[in-house]
């Protein structure tokens, strides 16, 4: 089973000029905590709520900066056609609970979570993986 079978499609994208208060509404509204930024189809960076709360407002950033100056940039992607238990492992060892997935082309198509591979993956490697993304480095 590939990424593409389990991946959400349906993802919401922050563009590089929207402003902090328009993402963090957007994140509020549909209950998630995580976005891709991409300029066009291309993805620049991520932003999560910690991000927003941790880099920009802790910072004094005012809600109208643009989510730009506060994304992580080169953010581990995987490919629609990668091997679940590979991505899991990849996700398990870097601490990362959710990546952008990108086409053969490198252009966005979704996100994948440990939830998503949890539930294809046997439970024994999702254990395996969320014991590795909790553990205090």
């Amino acid at each position: 089973m590939k990424i593409r079978d389990v991946m959400s499609k349906d993802v919401q994208v922050a563009r590089p000029g929207d402003t902090l208060q328009e993402v963090a509404g957007r994140m509020a509204s549909g209950d998630f905590g995580f976005m891709p930024v991409a300029d066009g189809d291309t993805l620049i960076g991520t932003l999560t709520d910690r991000d927003i709360t941790v880099r920009a407002v802790a910072g004094g950033a005012p809600a109208s900066a643009p989510v730009v100056e506060f994304i992580t940039r080169d953010a581990l992607t995987v490919r629609a056609d990668d091997d679940l238990k590979s991505v899991l492992d990849l996700m398990g060892g870097r601490q990362i609970r959710r990546a952008p997935v990108v086409d053969k082309d490198g252009r966005l198509v979704g996100v994948v979570s440990l939830g998503d591979l949890s539930t294809r993956v046997k439970e024994k490697y999702a254990g395996e993986a969320l014991e590795s993304i909790s553990r205090q480095g």
